[in-house]
Formats: C-alpha cells, sequence, structure tokens
C-alpha cells in the first residue's frame, strides 16, 4: 500500500506551491466533480483517499493511527500518561478523565473519522458507474466497504449512538444535513454488512504494490472482534460469541485449528512483529501503513517516547507509562505486568538509549525505595533502527489487527461461549509460547481463564491502540463492567461510567440540533 499517499500528497503539494499566483490570476479551467470520476485512475484514487485518512499527517497533523489514537484515547487508559513534553491542555484533561465536549482530540477524531466515511461513500456512489475492468472494480468497492466499516466500528465504540451516513451528501441546504443518532445495534449491522460483503469479493493477498491492502482475511477478522464486542459490554449480545468463534476459525490457519488459507501466523521474534525490515509479514492481518522521510508519510509516535536532550536524537518524551502505587512501590507500570522472562517486556520497552553522537547511555533514575536502583522504562513498539539519524518519524507500521489478537479473540470468545476448553487454551498457549512463557495452568475455571486472556491481551497488544477498547467492554465474574475499577486502581480518581462513552463534540451538537449529548456531558 505504499503508493497509497503518493498521489494526493502530490496533488497538495502542487496546489500550496503555486498559491500566490493563484490568488492574482483568474482561473484557466476547473475540473468538476462530474469530469474527474470517469477514468479506472479516477476510481483508484478515490479508494486510496479512504485509505488515506488512516495515517496521513506530518509535523503538525495526526490522523487515527498516527498519533490521534494516543494522545486522544490512549492517554485516558490506565497503562500512559502524556510525559513532560505533552503539553496541551486537552491531552492532559483527556489523561485525567476530566475532559468536556469541547475537549479538541475528541472533536478530532470524531471528525476524521467522518471525514473519512464521507469519502467512502463517495467512491461508493461513483466508482460502479466508471467503465473499466470489472474485478478490480468489485474488489475497489469490497476494500471501501471495508475500510468504511472499520470507521464506522471506531466511532461506535467510542462514542456509542451516531449519525449513520451510508450515501454521498450532496445537499444544497444546510438543514440537510443535520442528521440524528442511530441506535449502536444499527451502525453495528451495517458493520456487519459492509464486512460481509467486503470478505466475499476481498483477494486473499497482493502482489507489490498493493500489499497492505484490505484482504478477505482481514474482513473475516475485523468480523470476528466485532462479534466479540457486541457480544461484550455494553451491548451484552453473549450469542455472538459463538459468531465470533466462528469467524475468527475462518480466518485462523488450519495448524491452528481453523480453515483460513490466508498464510497468516506468529512470527517467531515478537520484535518482528514492529521492526519496519520485517513490515507486512505473515502475523499483519491488516496493518497502517508508514514509509519514512518521505512527503511526510511517517508514523511521528517514534520520537514522542524517547528521552529528551540526548545528542543525536530527536526526542521530546511527550508519551510515558502510568505510574500508581501497588503495595509499597509508589512506581508500578504496566512494565512490571511483565514478568522479567517474558520477552515481550524488553521489545516494548527499553531503560535507556545510546546516543549515536558520543555513544553515551541516557537514562531516567527513580528514587524509588522500594526498588532499588529503578528507572524509568520508556515505549519502544515503534523503533526505527534504519533511521536513528533522523528520528522524527518512523517507518514502522500501525497493526490495526494482526494474527495475535485474532489468536486472542478466538480464546476469550470460546471461553465465554463454552468454557475453558483446549481450543480456547490452545490458541492462548500459543501466544504465551511465543512469549517465553509456560503454557497456561490447566484446570482454569471460566472466570480464571477469562482474567488470563485480558492479561495477556494487555501486555500483547499494549500500546497498539487497543487498551482504551478494551477497558469499556471487559467485564468482572458478575458480568459488570471493570472500568471505573480498573481506571482508579491507577489513580485516576475521576473515572465515572459515564466516561466509557465520549461526550459528542459540542461544535457538532452546535451544528446539528438533531444530535443529543451522551449522558453526563450534558
Amino acid at each position: 500500500m505504499k503508493s497509497l499517499k503518493y498521489f494526493l500528497l502530490a496533488s497538495m503539494t502542487i496546489g500550496l506551491s503555486s498559491c500566490d499566483e493563484f490568488l492574482k490570476e483568474e482561473p484557466k479551467s476547473f475540473l468538476s466533480e462530474e469530469q474527474y470520476y470517469k477514468t479506472q485512475t479516477d476510481a483508484i484514487n478515490a479508494v486510496n483517499a479512504v485509505y488515506f485518512l488512516l495515517n496521513s499527517g506530518g509535523s503538525s497533523v495526526q490522523t487515527p493511527y498516527n498519533t490521534l489514537f494516543n494522545t486522544g484515547m490512549n492517554m485516558a487508559s490506565d497503562d500512559e500518561d502524556p510525559g513532560p513534553g505533552a503539553t496541551n491542555a486537552d491531552v492532559r484533561s483527556l489523561s485525567v478523565l476530566a475532559h468536556s465536549s469541547s475537549n479538541l482530540r475528541i472533536y478530532e477524531i470524531w471528525q476524521q473519522h467522518y471525514a473519512a466515511i464521507k469519502k467512502a461513500n463517495v467512491a461508493l456512489e461513483k466508482i460502479p458507474a466508471i467503465e473499466f475492468d470489472n474485478a478490480l472494480k468489485e474488489r475497489l468497492l469490497a476494500e471501501t466497504k471495508f475500510l468504511r466499516a472499520l470507521y464506522y466500528f471506531n466511532v461506535v465504540r467510542l462514542y456509542g449512538d451516531v449519525p449513520l451516513i451510508v450515501e454521498y451528501q450532496k445537499y444544497v441546504n444546510a438543514n440537510d444535513y443535520e442528521i440524528a443518532k442511530s441506535p449502536s445495534a444499527d451502525v453495528y449491522k451495517q458493520i456487519e454488512k459492509d464486512l460481509t460483503e467486503a470478505a466475499a469479493v476481498l483477494p486473499a493477498t497482493y502482489a507489490s504494490p498493493n500489499v497492505g491492502r484490505a484482504t478477505a482475511g482481514a474482513a473475516k477478522a475485523l468480523l470476528a472482534k466485532v462479534y466479540l464486542t457486541k457480544a461484550s459490554l455494553p451491548l451484552n449480545i453473549s450469542a455472538h460469541y459463538a459468531d465470533a468463534v466462528k469467524k475468527a476459525e475462518e480466518a485462523l490457519s488450519a495448524a491452528d485449528g481453523g480453515t483460513g488459507n490466508y498464510g497468516y501466523d506468529l512470527v517467531s521474534n515478537y520484535a518482528e512483529v514492529f521492526l519496519p525490515a520485517f513490515k507486512n509479514n505473515k502475523e499483519h492481518i491488516f496493518s497502517a501503513q508508514f514509509k519514512s522521510n518521505s512527503l511526510n508519510q511517517g508514523n511521528n509516535e517514534f520520537p514522542r517516547s524517547i528521552l529528551s536532550g540526548i545528542p543525536g536524537l530527536t526526542g521530546n518524551y511527550a508519551h510515558m507509562v502510568r505510574y500508581y502505587t501497588q503495595g509499597n512501590d509508589k512506581f508500578f507500570s504496566i512494565y512490571k505486568l511483565f514478568r522479567p522472562d517474558d520477552k515481550r517486556r524488553n521489545v516494548t520497552f527499553v531503560r535507556n538509549f545510546t546516543s549515536p553522537s558520543n555513544g553515551r547511555k541516557y537514562a531516567l533514575p527513580i528514587a524509588n525505595t522500594a526498588v532499588p536502583n529503578d528507572s524509568t522504562p520508556f515505549w519502544n513498539k515503534w523503533l526505527d533502527p534504519a533511521s536513528l539519524a533522523v528520528t522524527n518519524q518512523s517507518a514502522a507500521n500501525v497493526p490495526i489487527i494482526r494474527y495475535a489478537e485474532l489468536l486472542l479473540i478466538h480464546a476469550e470468545a470460546e471461553n465465554e461461549a463454552n468454557g475453558p476448553t483446549a481450543k480456547a487454551y490452545k490458541s492462548l498457549n500459543k501466544i504465551r509460547t511465543r512469549a517465553g512463557l509456560p503454557n497456561l495452568t490447566p484446570g482454569l475455571t471460566k472466570d480464571q481463564f477469562r482474567d488470563s486472556v485480558y492479561l495477556d491481551r494487555r501486555l500483547e497488544l499494549t500500546y497498539e491502540y487497543q487498551r482504551w477498547f478494551d477497558l469499556i467492554r471487559q467485564k468482572d465474574a458478575d458480568g459488570k463492567s471493570t472500568f471505573v475499577r480498573n481506571q482508579q486502581k491507577v489513580g485516576k480518581t475521576n473515572a465515572a461510567e459515564k466516561h466509557r462513552l465520549y461526550p459528542i463534540p459540542q461544535s457538532e451538537i452546535d451544528n446539528n440540533k438533531l444530535l443529543v449529548q451522551n449522558p453526563g456531558f450534558e
């Protein structure tokens, strides 16, 4: 998918470079909408534009899978905090759950998702009328449905009932754009429809330069996650656990008890999941694609977790672990939830940085009487060893769904549907084996197995924009939400049930009198 951004960025560059002259002269020509959507290239560019909002960005722009989900979502969780370099007031208020409906990050997440949904609706309306290869046309439409489903899946989880728009809006009157919320059940129904139709058309794999585009396996894996989410809180439709198992097994490889023929598997070395040299490997089901230091196509998370002031490294230490008290340790964090022999720990974190200028190591000691010689763990998943000379961005892809998560979805859903069966153990133990951990204790109860899956999800997927979505859906043995309890455990005393949904951005309510604010944010 490395070519997805080129056309749009080039067009933007051309337009900006001639801005002064444009203001001085009458335009010589104008390409109307009716003139544009005419060729196969136009169709491809229309779909590329839908991908574009997954990860486009630059030094001044955040998009969902390029920093925005961190500053606008992960900071609100129990694993992360804004570091010294995160000075934005909206980010800091969100991190302590003191946010309001005017929070800029909450608005940006909403706005960018609906901008992408609009682009998807345009593509779905315009492409069918363009004359070109029918197989390619059907594939492009299926890719667009997959992406629209993904964007709506994020929005419905974050905001609950939301406007469901599935047609290209080209109204004249402003009032026509005022659309009421649809029940989340209806939004999920559309998500399922889009993913089911996409899975029936999309290919299993792509050749270069299209590697990274949505596949049939990705549609099935994401649908399994949708079913797991619907079976969890707040919808709590327990029958969907069985649906999640079934759909997960359609994507799982035969060696793991599935019927999928997509070539998915875990890579043996956990570090290779994230290192740019191994991107789009057999574990990556669908990822946001990045290319470092080229037309602002890099992953801008890279410098945000690097300690500032290190000669030769560009870092502002904006993202740090969340510290809280556990026992006598006042500097407990997710780092210490990993066992010392867990191979994931030293990939997910580093304890020091080596200056490429002077070769010295730089760390940040903690005056922790409970743990002598304790020091700060820094997030490390988006490290780009090939770009240490220019660390303002990274070529590391961001997994949106990978095979490890598919195994975890399968294990959790199977346990909830049928108890801790051999199938559930097999899927979870495969994750643990790769991490260098022993198999899970045999004979666990359903509740004990659930807790084990939850912990391994937290450790396996940390810093991958997953934790918040898990916090708001997970439950205890009595079927009650653990959200408030987990947040207050790490010192977020403001946490309340209302925070499981984001408020509808106030600017949207101001512009759309049919929108109703979420409870607790009125």
